[in-house]
C-alpha cells in the first residue's frame, strides 16, 4: 500500500509540475512559477486530490540536495573576486537593510525576534537561477553589469550558507526550555562540528571525490551512478554526523566536485536527475500556501511585494550608485534583485522543520515570490524605458 502511495504521489505531482511548468514557460514565465502553482493545486488548501505531505517532503529533500549540489558545482571564487569591491559590501548592506525592515514588521505582527530574523533573511536573497535566465535572455550575462549582478547574488548565496550553519543553533536558542549555558554549548558544539566538516571536506574531499570520479569515469553507467552518490551521500553524512542541514552538506559536495576536471560531465549527469526533483521541491513549497489566507490578508501580501519589488531594488540602486557605477549598471542589479527564489524557500522550509516557524508563516513570501518572478521578465524588457524616465530627472541626467 505504501509503495502504491509513493508511486501515485510521484506520478501525480510530476504530472502537475509538468503541465503547470509547461504552461508557465508558454506564457514566458519561469517554470518555477508553474511548479509553485502545481503545489497549490496538490496542496491541502484547495479542492481535489491532496499530495501525501510526508512523501512530498522526502522527495523535496532530494530536490534540495541536488539543487544545492548544482549551486556548489558552479561556485567560483574567481568570478566573485573580480567584482568584490562592489558586490561584497553592496550585497551585505542590502541584505542587512532588507532583513531589518522585514524583521521589524514581522515582530510587530507577533513573531518572536528569532522567527522574524528567519523571515527577514528569506526575503533578503534572490534567485541566482532566475537572474541568470533573465541576463541570458537579454544578452547581458557576459557584460560588466551582468557580472556584477551575478557576483552580488553569489555573495547573497554565501550569506545564506552561513545562515544555514547557524539556523539549527538559533532553534536551540528559541527553545524556551533551554538555559543560557545549554545554548552556548549548543552553539559551540555546532561551530566545532562545522569546522571539522569543512576540514574533512576540503582536505579529504578534494582528493577523494576527484579520484572517485576519475576511477568511475568508465563505463558511463557507473559514472552516472557515482555522481548522485557523491551528492546524496555527502549531504546525508554531513547531516547525520555533523548536525548541519542537507542543503549545506550538498553545497560543500558540489564545491568539491567542481574542482574535478570532469566538472562539465558531472553537471551533464546531474541535470536530468536534478530538474524533476527540483520541480518537486518547488511543488512541496507550493503545498504550504493557503490561497484563502493570502487573499484574506491583502495588507501582508502588499507589504511582501513592496519589500521584494521596491525596498530591495531601491536599496541596491542607491548602493551601486554610491560606488560610482553608471545608472545602467545600477538598474540591472536592482531589477535582478526584484525577486526571491530557491534559497528563500530553503530557509523557510528549514525554519518549519526546526520548529522555528509556525504553519501560517511563509504564505505571503511564496505568493510574493510567484508574482515577482512573473514580473521580472517584464521589468527587464522595459529596462531601457525605465532608464530613460529616470534620466529625465535632474539628479540622474548625468548618471
Amino acid at each position: 500500500m505504501h509503495q502504491e502511495s509513493l508511486l501515485l504521489n510521484l506520478a501525480v505531482c510530476l504530472t502537475a509540475a509538468l503541465f503547470c511548468g509547461w504552461l508557465a514557460a508558454q506564457l514566458r514565465f519561469s517554470p518555477i512559477v508553474g511548479y509553485l502553482v502545481a503545489g497549490i493545486i496538490c496542496g491541502p488548501f484547495t479542492p481535489g486530490w491532496v499530495a501525501n505531505r510526508e512523501i512530498a517532503e522526502q522527495l523535496a529533500d532530494i530536490g534540495v540536495v541536488l539543487l544545492m549540489f548544482g549551486v556548489g558545482l558552479h561556485f567560483n571564487f574567481r568570478d566573485l573576486f573580480a567584482v568584490r569591491k562592489v558586490a561584497v559590501p553592496g550585497a551585505v548592506l542590502q541584505s542587512v537593510v532588507t532583513t531589518a525592515v522585514v524583521m521589524s514588521a514581522s515582530h510587530l505582527t507577533g513573531l518572536s525576534w528569532a522567527q522574524a530574523l528567519v523571515v527577514g533573511l528569506a526575503f533578503s536573497v534572490a534567485s541566482t537561477a532566475v537572474l541568470a535566465r533573465m541576463l541570458t535572455d537579454h544578452r547581458r550575462l557576459s557584460t560588466p553589469e551582468g557580472q556584477l549582478a551575478m557576483g552580488w547574488l553569489v555573495v547573497e548565496d554565501v550569506l545564506t550558507v552561513v545562515v544555514l550553519i547557524f539556523l539549527p543553533m538559533l532553534s536551540a536558542h528559541h527553545d524556551p526550555d533551554a538555559g543560557t549555558s545549554e545554548v552556548v554549548r549548543e552553539i559551540g558544539a555546532g561551530l566545532g562540528k562545522f569546522a571539522v566538516l569543512v576540514g574533512l571536506v576540503f582536505v579529504l574531499g578534494t582528493r577523494l571525490v576527484p579520484w572517485l570520479l576519475d576511477k568511475t569515469a568508465k563505463p558511463t553507467e557507473i559514472f552516472n551512478l557515482a555522481v548522485p552518490v557523491v551528492a546524496l551521500g555527502t549531504a546525508w553524512l554531513a547531516a547525520q554526523f555533523f548536525g548541519v542541514s542537507l542543503a549545506l552538506g550538498s553545497f560543500l559536495a558540489g564545491i568539491v566536485a567542481g574542482q574535478s576536471p570532469l566538472r562539465d560531465r558531472v553537471e551533464a549527469t546531474i541535470l536530468p536527475l536534478r530538474d524533476p526533483f527540483a520541480a518537486l521541491f518547488f511543488l512541496s513549497i507550493g503545498t504550504l500556501v493557503d490561497p484563502h489566507y493570502v487573499i484574506s490578508h491583502p495588507g501582508s501580501l502588499l507589504f511582501a511585494l513592496a519589500v521584494v519589488l521596491i525596498v530591495k531594488p531601491l536599496t541596491a540602486l542607491v548602493l551601486v550608485r554610491l560606488f560610482h557605477r553608471p545608472l545602467h549598471t545600477a538598474l540591472v542589479v536592482a531589477i535582478g534583485l526584484a525577486q526571491v527564489g530557491e534559497f528563500s524557500f530553503i530557509l523557510i522550509r528549514l525554519g518549519h522543520e526546526l520548529g522555528l516557524l509556525g504553519p501560517d508563516v511563509g504564505h505571503q513570501l511564496v505568493a510574493a515570490a510567484m508574482i515577482s518572478i512573473m514580473l521580472n521578465p517584464f521589468l527587464f524588457e522595459h529596462l531601457p524605458a525605465i532608464e530613460r524616465q529616470l534620466r529625465k530627472l535632474p539628479r540622474w541626467q548625468n548618471a
